[in-house]
């Protein structure tokens, strides 16, 4: 059975949108703070959540947002809680990186590499409580190299498990390229430890759906864990405001910033010699440059602009569904801002 393209193209717009709602209160002030979203990562959460049902459980980093409003957790709740309201989802105590919904099994954790320990907990609950549940767990490259995710990897495949591991890549450490701090493969190092791995474009919805479901049906059924690589590209860098992408933007207000201040310390009498200096400047030089040829900036990097160009053939369909999905959460904007308690 094919995948539900319209189906997944909702899941991934409203999370879109959503997110994009998230980004004007943030610039506007009215959420504080750092703001990791989770643009570029919407086909990898789509395609997987899909396959979800009622007892399965979620281990999430700190981009945890689309996974819980694709789970079913009410929006309004998310928002509060992002504007710091006591009647937001964790009472306006969690931020953006530490959401939690009981009723759902969802946990996120700004810690890197924390969600391996949680889903395996999670699973090790589901093999005993509840056969047939499944846990699954979301992270990024970098989080391969922390010590408890390699742990529970390991754990995983020695207690057969019923966890699948996803691996969110996009091949940035915040500004490091991974490779640069990365030895060998990932997913060869997922199947050292004796866990079935995959690799998977995660631009693409489809290509996602197809490659979890197996895991999952495994999973299930008491074949043991899954690993899942799946390849993308954070749309807005590391977090919300990132400085080279805004220099990139707009350059006539963040350009002065940088080169008023780095031309003060080429020219500073005191300090490292003209070599390091010069080394210095060109090390800035190059990250600019990078950026412009950034895969940021490619629309064909957009998981949600390839998913509906899949469906452009029926356009009034598409229309129709595009605004009821954009009626939904103006309806939850317009309410949370208005009747949230200052």
């Amino acid at each position: 059975m094919p995948p539900d393209l319209w189906a997944l193209y909702a899941l991934m717009l409203e999370s879109r949108l959503f997110e994009e709602a998230v980004a004007s209160l943030w610039h506007d002030g009215l959420i504080s703070g750092e703001m990791h979203l989770g643009t570029g990562e919407e086909a990898i959460v789509a395609g997987v959540v899909a396959h979800l049902r009622e007892g399965d459980a979620m281990a999430l980093d700190h981009r945890g947002t689309a996974a819980l409003l694709m789970r079913g957790v009410d929006p309004a709740l998310i928002l509060r809680e992002l504007l710091g309201h006591p009647d937001g989802l964790c009472g306006g105590m969690g931020g953006h990186m530490h959401l939690f919904s009981k009723e759902h099994l969802a946990a996120s954790s700004g810690i890197v590499g924390a969600e391996g320990p949680a889903a395996v907990g999670f699973a090790l609950s589901a093999q005993v409580l509840r056969p047939g549940a499944i846990a699954v767990a979301f992270f990024g490259e970098g989080a391969m190299n922390q010590g408890m995710l390699m742990e529970s990897l390991n754990l995983a495949s020695a207690w057969n498990l019923p966890v699948v591991f996803v691996c969110k890549d996009d091949g940035w450490a915040i500004t490091t390229h991974s490779a640069r701090v990365t030895g060998g493969d990932l997913t060869d190092r997922a199947r050292g430890l004796g866990v079935q791995a995959a690799e998977v474009d995660g631009r693409d919805v489809s290509a996602v759906w197809e490659a979890c479901r197996p895991a999952i049906e495994r999973a299930r059924s008491g074949g043991g864990p899954a690993f899942l690589r799946a390849r993308c590209v954070h749309l807005e860098g590391h977090f919300l405001g990132f400085q080279l992408l805004r220099m990139v933007r707009e350059p006539l207000r963040e350009m002065p910033r940088i080169a008023v201040p780095l031309t003060g310390a080429f020219l500073h009498p005191g300090g490292a010699g003209l070599r390091e200096r010069l080394a210095g400047l060109r090390t800035v030089l190059e990250a600019v440059l990078a950026t412009l040829r950034d895969p940021r900036r490619d629309p064909a990097n957009d998981p949600v602009r390839r998913a509906r160009a899949a469906l452009h053939l029926e356009e009034a369909r598409l229309e129709e569904l595009e605004a009821q999905v954009k009626e939904a959460l103006n309806d939850v904007l317009a309410a949370t801002l208005v009747e949230a308690p200052a």
